[in-house]
């Protein structure tokens, strides 16, 4: 047996900053309320948010960390989000940090959050991080989101993997509200900025179709030197000069974006160089004449593993949608550029040109692994950055 090693430093105490519960600020603190699907299942929990009846399309993501992106992701309008990971709330949220050029939030994803609602299974009432300033739960009692703790998210995310995303509504005694799909109407104007916008300086200019776009796909394209024209939704890109377009993420149907899909048409017809990222894939795969339809629950998580089929690379990436492209409606000149390898689903398309071409998942990640971040820098060299 080996001698002990003594020392006689004194160990550093470090003292982390706990914060304290929010039970005696927020009113309606761990009250009771439910959450209800639209085939009748009640699964009982408290309220660690606003306590106020909502409704929309309940969904789930498997991702362990990285609920404050989730929140402020845009794609996430409409829909109660299932956080499968146990316990959340530990780290609170980061405090603000505007970046340096786009002066957007660096560590959220857009200025407010999207989500309906949020259900945990394990809230965790006391957090500590260092970038953090306050709770999960007074953000969301500030902001006016429910959200129940106390949930067997297992069974109810083994329900929604069995069944299918549903509709589904959060109540409290006093409070009761109709169920909502949003699945249904055009969520473009809820999430889109209205005006246009110039982010940054560079040699080349980048239009960005705005359906819901996250902050770090703005960060991306501004730390490759591009300048970003942010446009609406809706925008005539007749009326503006640009070297390529971008199409971003966003929630909802894309067949409800007509307008969109119309101006992509047009910018392929006219040789831009184009790039579609999630919604903006499907919506770049409706103007060249390819069938999007709805999965069963959808990929949201940050371990979705892809495969580049002209290379044989493999990438773990992050992913939220709730629909798919159909390759096999794919017209001449166009092929299946990545694959979904834990169901074979469409992750991307690409042009023989080289000029057009898109992915279903996020290469911004945030949150996620950044393992495809290099598509960035690909989309910089076709419009000669």
């Amino acid at each position: 047996m080996g001698a002990r090693i003594m020392t006689t430093r004194k160990p550093v105490q470090v003292e982390v900053p706990v914060r304290a519960r929010d039970a005696a600020t927020i009113e309606g603190w761990m009250r009771p309320g439910e959450l209800v699907l639209e085939d009748g299942t009640v699964l009982k929990g408290r309220s660690f948010g606003w306590p106020h009846a909502t409704a929309g399309e309940v969904v789930f993501s498997t991702g362990m960390v990285g609920y404050p992106e989730s929140m402020t992701d845009p794609s996430f309008c409409g829909q109660i989000l299932t956080c499968t990971y146990p316990m959340v709330g530990n780290y609170g949220i980061p405090r603000s940090e505007l970046h340096a050029v786009s002066g957007l939030d660096t560590a959220l994803e857009s200025t407010r959050i999207h989500v309906m609602g949020l259900i945990v299974s394990d809230y965790s009432e006391a957090h500590s991080h260092w970038r953090a300033d306050r709770s999960l739960g007074r953000w969301l009692y500030d902001e006016r989101i429910p959200a129940l703790t106390g949930v067997d998210t297992r069974s109810l995310t083994r329900r929604l993997r069995d069944r299918g995303s549903m509709l589904g509504k959060i109540r409290f005694e006093d409070g009761e509200t109709d169920f909502y799909d949003p699945n249904i109407e055009n969520l473009a104007e809820q999430v889109s900025v209205s005006e246009a916008e110039v982010l940054g300086k560079g040699k080349k200019r980048v239009a960005l179709l705005d359906c819901g776009c996250k902050h770090n796909i703005i960060h991306s394209l501004l730390a490759r030197d591009l300048e970003v024209l942010r446009l609406p939704w809706d925008a005539s890109l007749d009326d503006h000069e640009f070297d390529g377009l971008f199409i971003s993420n966003g929630p909802g149907n894309p067949r409800f974006y007509r307008e969109t899909v119309a101006q992509i048409r047009g910018a392929i017809a006219n040789d831009r160089p184009t790039f579609g990222i999630c919604l903006g894939h499907q919506l770049l795969s409706l103007a060249v004449g390819a069938n999007t339809f709805k999965l069963k629950y959808g990929h949201r998580s940050q371990n979705q593993p892809v495969m580049d089929l002209r290379t044989g690379r493999c990438s773990i990436t992050s992913q939220n949608h709730g629909f798919a492209v159909e390759p096999r409606t794919l017209k001449d000149g166009w092929e299946p550029w990545f694959v979904n390898l834990n169901d074979d689903t469409n992750e991307g398309i690409w042009h023989e040109s080289g000029r057009f071409r898109s992915v279903q998942f996020h290469p911004e990640a945030a949150p996620g692994p950044v393992d495809t971040g290099y598509l960035f820098d690909d989309f910089a060299a076709m419009i000669g950055a």
